[in-house]
């Protein structure tokens, strides 16, 4: 009887001390880690999707009709400025040049004999004038030819890069038919879109002669090694978009970025005593960002907040939080709205410090 009391009494003892162990560990696993928003200065990485530019990106057109006799360059070479790269057969306008220069002498030689004639007082002034507008329309038409014989002689207007070829040799091309494009890249305009609000907060912040640096985050995520300079803005914003366009330009000396490219315009921008959170605490229903706030009796509260930033791992809060709020740091899927929890206060520049170290 003695060894079934004690037995039953041992049983009794260990089933309390499990019940006990197992409160006790229920009690630490619904513990959440709780902090603050944290006010200090900061800068924000701002990106915008961007079009890079040629600062001279142009058509190159034939000017007369005629035979290609022969291209001189080659798809993606590099040309001097004056250099040949295209020429349309010359001979008919070598033939119209030559015409031009015989008639053209014929009436010199008019002229010349009215002219000891008026001298001579043989002939009437008016003769003279009218050998003499002979004479100079004769001349006109010689440097017309001359033209037109330029024309089929294609030359480089600067320096730059040839893009493919829409004709080859031999084609009969006509006036104005597209031969190639040309590419001056040494330098780069890169256009970007600003929305309104930051428009006005960039023309209010920057001084009329300061200029505002950007860098250019390429497509294959690397920066690149050469920073840019806002130098213009266009007039009119875009009443759709709300957006206007910004300029900035690049110096190419290594010829990596060309015409056509895309990217990001990366925006440094100083923020004055912003309130951060950790990305983290808050989560997003319909569009809306949320954070779940401790109230006075430890119980969780949503609470609905404006962005006004974004960092790695840290929003900045516009609106919605003020610094003395106790937010939920962890969790977010465990608790429900005004459920009473126990919770560890964490420091939140510490927080903010060790984000990694809370990451779900």
């Amino acid at each position: 009887m003695n060894k079934t009391l004690m037995f039953v009494g041992l049983c009794a003892l260990l089933c309390y001390t499990s019940c006990e162990s197992h409160k006790e560990k229920e009690e630490e696993e619904t513990k959440f880690l709780v902090t603050s928003p944290l006010r200090m200065d900061t800068t924000v990485t701002k990106d915008y999707v961007c079009q890079i530019r040629s600062v001279q990106h142009i058509e190159l057109r034939a000017l007369e009709k005629g035979y290609l006799q022969k291209i001189y360059v080659d798809e993606g070479q590099r040309v001097k400025k004056g250099q040949l790269m295209f020429q349309i057969m010359p001979k008919l306008y070598e033939a119209e040049l030559q015409k031009a220069q015989a008639e053209a002498s014929f009436v010199e030689i008019e002229y010349q004999n009215t002219k000891r004639l008026a001298e001579s007082n043989v002939v009437a002034p008016n003769e003279l004038a009218l050998a003499k507008a002979k004479y100079d329309k004769a001349m006109a038409e010689v440097s017309l030819a001359e033209v037109h014989l330029g024309f089929t002689q294609i030359r480089a207007p600067f320096d730059g890069l040839m893009d493919r070829f829409h004709v080859r040799q031999g084609s009969l091309v006509d006036e104005g038919d597209l031969l190639t494009n040309l590419s001056d890249n040494s330098k780069m305009w890169v256009y970007f879109n600003v929305p309104e609000a930051e428009y006005l907060e960039y023309e209010s912040s920057v001084k009329s002669e300061d200029k505002m640096e950007v860098g250019l985050l390429m497509a294959n995520n690397r920066l690149f090694n050469h920073r840019g300079v806002v130098e213009t803005i266009e007039a009119d914003f875009n009443n759709e978009t709300g957006n206007i366009a910004f300029r900035a330009t690049f110096p190419n000396p290594n010829g990596l970025l060309r015409h056509g490219e895309t990217g990001n315009i990366q925006v440094t921008v100083d923020l004055k005593g912003a309130l951060l959170i950790p990305q983290k605490s808050t989560f997003e229903i319909l569009d809306k960002r949320y954070v779940y706030v401790i109230d006075e009796e430890n119980k969780i509260r949503s609470r609905a907040i404006t962005i006004s930033a974004e960092m790695p791992h840290i929003y900045a809060v516009q609106s919605g939080l003020e610094v003395n709020d106790k937010i939920l740091l962890e969790g977010l899927r465990l608790v429900r709205e005004n459920q009473e929890i126990s919770f560890e206060l964490k420091d939140p520049a510490e927080v903010l410090s060790h984000l990694t170290l809370y990451a779900e």
